[in-house]
């Protein structure tokens, strides 16, 4: 018998779009689903809307306390084993329910799952990929941003008995603060397949959200990380406040002075975009292509203490011959030489019942491009995949 999946769509005056997200949710391949809208109470079309699919669709319509409140009542609500939500402007990819049923079922271990998603118009004309997605990085989830599509996540439901339910006092990062709780205890599984679409209009909540957005944004980075600072408020701050400025300089920039102030704004958009994605490529000092730099930082949920690091140093020369690697993980530190060559090693470390913050040093390190050997302008130690508890 196939799992029942439970979608919960929150909704107050979404009625230009909720036909669409409905008719996402209600084509999809998977038959066993469960569709649950809480309504805080629409004055515009939206339960005419409903009402043309009957009993297809719980439709309750009351006042609540904001989306986050909404969500949590239709999830106790839910029958399913599967939950996840689809807010009334966007919609969910075709097959998306048995990507994400396939996938937990694979994976007896992970808490959820997610996968890849598209940016949309307010027309719901695809603009391309939404371009944060990547694999399952908990350092990066918790010290730099919110990568993960909520529209693309399936949570099992007895996850919320373990970190409890989403945060109604959180109006812009409900998703990334759940997530980061449950990252902190399971794996959350990557799905490499497109499965929702994120509608951007003037109207949506995040674009609207400016300084305050910002300010619970950081509450959360302080909330799960051990960092006052960390790299995500910069990339944040930036994001929020280069908008700002550059709205502010619009709006008060005389006529005559137009062209100069185009040209000014270009200039400070860039500037902040190269900071931004420095802060992106650098921060956790480990590369997608697998390459570390002198430092890097990781975390992984609660293990057993057995930390197993596999990777290879390259022969680029006599610089990174001699390579050691002090490894600090639940506040004790390790030393381990590299040979050139792949490298397979378990680390004895004291086991933790909460995530674990890891940080690697390496003593030496090479750019490829001032020893002539091609045109890499990056400080390389060593190769690492993913770290991992030992089983």
């Amino acid at each position: 018998m196939q799992p029942l999946v439970t979608i919960v769509t929150p909704s107050y005056n979404q009625g230009r779009f909720i036909r669409t997200t409905i008719e996402s949710v209600l084509s999809q391949d998977y038959e066993h689903i469960e569709y649950i809208i809480m309504d805080g109470g629409s004055t515009d079309e939206t339960a005419a809307v409903v009402q043309e699919y009957g009993d297809r669709i719980t439709w309750i319509s009351e006042r609540d306390r904001g989306q986050s409140h909404a969500i949590n009542k239709g999830f106790r609500m839910a029958k399913g084993e599967i939950v996840g939500w689809l807010n009334s402007d966007d919609t969910i990819q075709p097959g998306a329910v048995s990507h994400a049923v396939r996938a937990l079922e694979r994976s007896p271990g992970a808490g959820a799952v997610y996968g890849e998603g598209y940016l949309m118009d307010g027309e719901g004309n695809i603009k391309g990929r939404f371009p944060a997605t990547e694999a399952f990085n908990l350092w990066k989830l918790v010290y730099l941003s919110d990568y993960i599509l909520q529209q693309t996540v399936y949570f099992r439901r007895s996850v919320f008995k373990d970190v409890g339910p989403l945060d109604e006092t959180l109006k812009w990062g409900m998703d990334w603060d759940i997530l980061i709780r449950i990252g902190k205890r399971y794996a959350l599984e990557y799905i490499p397949e497109y499965m929702g679409c994120l509608r951007e209009h003037g109207d949506a909540k995040t674009a609207t959200g400016g300084r305050e957005r910002f300010r619970e944004l950081t509450h959360i980075l302080r909330r799960h990380g051990i960092r006052k600072y960390p790299p995500g408020y910069v990339f944040y701050g930036l994001d929020t406040y280069g908008k700002i400025w550059d709205d502010w300089i619009e709006q008060h920039t005389p006529g005559w002075l137009s062209a100069p102030s185009g040209w000014f704004r270009k200039k400070l958009f860039a500037s902040g975009r190269r900071i931004i994605d420095h802060i992106l490529q650098e921060a956790q000092g480990w590369y997608s292509d697998g390459w570390v730099t002198t430092r890097s930082h990781f975390m992984l949920p609660a293990g057993n203490g057995n930390l197993r690091l596999r990777g290879s140093l390259p022969d680029l020369g006599p610089t990174l011959k001699g390579q050691t690697i002090h490894v600090r993980c639940n506040g004790k530190r390790q030393a381990k030489r590299l040979n050139f060559g792949e490298f397979d090693m378990v680390l004895p470390f004291a086991a933790s019942s909460g995530p674990a913050n890891i940080s690697i040093r390496a003593t030496r390190s090479v750019v490829p491009a001032a020893e002539g050997l091609g045109a890499d302008w990056r400080r390389l130690a060593f190769i690492l995949q993913a770290p991992e508890w030992a089983r």
